[in-house]
């Protein structure tokens, strides 16, 4: 009987090793047009977020949108759009990937009132969904197809 790892990596999943939080977060580095990144995994994120302090760090073109951003908290949140970015995760890239933009500031300042690092995103249902995702609580790993 073959291991999960053993399984995916077989099917042609690519391992990638999540960052536990002090937060009791997952994090993972993500690389975006080009550039390093921190992002947290949210598998209750629909969609894929930047905040708006990272727009020149990332190279993103934005345009902005009618459509209001809710979580963490703070509802009705100003947004914009980022079309036509690419994201390499681990081994794993997809092309031609759009992107939420908004206000990340009540997230940051929430972890590093936790003494954590603040993050450039979240990696939201949309990545993980394209990705056919699998996450292994127990190793800390997040595999993508």
């Amino acid at each position: 009987m073959s291991t999960l790892r053993q399984f995916l990596i077989q099917k042609g999943f690519q391992r990638i090793k999540l960052i536990f939080t002090k937060t009791n977060h997952f994090e993972v580095k993500a690389i975006l047009n080009g550039v390093e990144g921190n992002f947290i995994v949210d598998t209750g994120a629909s969609n894929s977020c930047v905040g708006f302090e990272a727009v020149e760090k990332f190279t993103l073109f934005t345009q902005d949108s009618d459509v209001k951003a809710a979580g963490a908290g703070a509802t009705d949140m100003l947004t914009q759009l980022s079309k036509k970015n690419t994201i390499e995760i681990g081994k794993w890239s997809k092309k031609n990937l759009s992107l939420i933009l908004f206000d990340l500031k009540h997230v940051n300042e929430a972890l590093i009132t936790h003494q954590a690092e603040p993050v450039d995103g979240i990696i939201g249902a949309d990545i993980l969904k394209r990705g056919k995702a699998v996450i292994d609580y127990e190793r800390m790993c997040l595999y993508l197809k």
